[in-house]
């Protein structure tokens, strides 16, 4: 699992943005502003500060706005090509439709924002020997009810905590593929992350997980995108934030 060369990213930009309408009738999610540049502007400035030469952009949902706005990445400090899907096809089925990536490549989707260190999710890739790694953060979700544990044969309360606060290790939606990976994506229908994870575990086959305690936006939500707005100010994406060494 060689990872000789400049970096490789592709970028997942064909959702339709559901969760953030009514802002994404109009505009792809990709170019919904954050500060005084789309969201998919800022994530390639990151990955150009990491060094990535080249990104492909798997496009779908109003495919020829991003293209007419990127073009050839040229006023990006890029080289940027497209991979255009002609139906949806989940997370992970677009990248079956590229056919000269490299052995190892970073793919993540276009709407993350993260001060990651992006070399270093690759090293520690490569170190892995893995054909998958994911970044994960640690994520604390608030369940704002008085939460019951029923014992299903008396139906009496076994235990009862009031608003607690769970703590997850979430995805990312970043990650570093082995090419060797694609050949578990069937052509020409959906096939999502989940998809491919779940498969993977199925077979006993190891998965990296790379965790990472620094800044983690996915703008999903309209909250998520008045967040973005609000840090953008004082934000920098060029991977200065470091691993979780917990």
């Amino acid at each position: 699992m060689g990872g000789s060369g400049p970096m490789r990213a592709v970028i997942l930009a064909g959702g339709k943005g559901t969760r953030l309408r009514p802002y994404t009738t109009t505009l792809p999610k990709p170019l919904m502003p954050v500060g005084d540049r789309p969201i998919l502007n800022l994530v390639m400035d990151g990955l150009r500060a990491a060094g990535v030469e080249r990104v492909t952009l798997a496009v779908n949902h109003m495919a020829e706005v991003i293209m007419a706005f990127f073009g050839s990445g040229e006023k990006f400090g890029l080289r940027i090509d497209y991979s255009v899907e002609d139906k949806p096809l989940g997370t992970i089925a677009p990248l079956k439709l590229i056919k000269d990536l490299p052995e190892n490549f970073i793919v993540m989707n276009g709407d993350t924002l993260t001060d990651i260190d992006y070399v270093a999710l690759y090293e520690a890739h490569i170190d892995s020997a893995r054909p998958l790694t994911i970044a994960t953060h640690r994520r604390q979700v608030k369940v704002d009810f008085g939460v019951l544990e029923v014992d299903e044969a008396s139906g009496s309360v076994a235990s009862f905590r009031e608003k607690p606060t769970n703590h997850f290790e979430v995805s990312m939606g970043v990650y570093v593929f082995n090419r060797s990976l694609l050949e578990r994506v069937p052509d020409d229908e959906p096939y999502g992350l989940d998809d491919l994870v779940l498969g993977m575990l199925q077979d006993g086959q190891p998965i990296n997980a790379y965790r990472f305690d620094g800044y983690w936006l996915d703008i999903g939500r309209p909250d998520d995108y008045d967040r973005a707005n609000e840090d953008v100010e004082g934000l920098d994406l060029r991977g200065s934030g470091s691993p979780d060494t917990i």
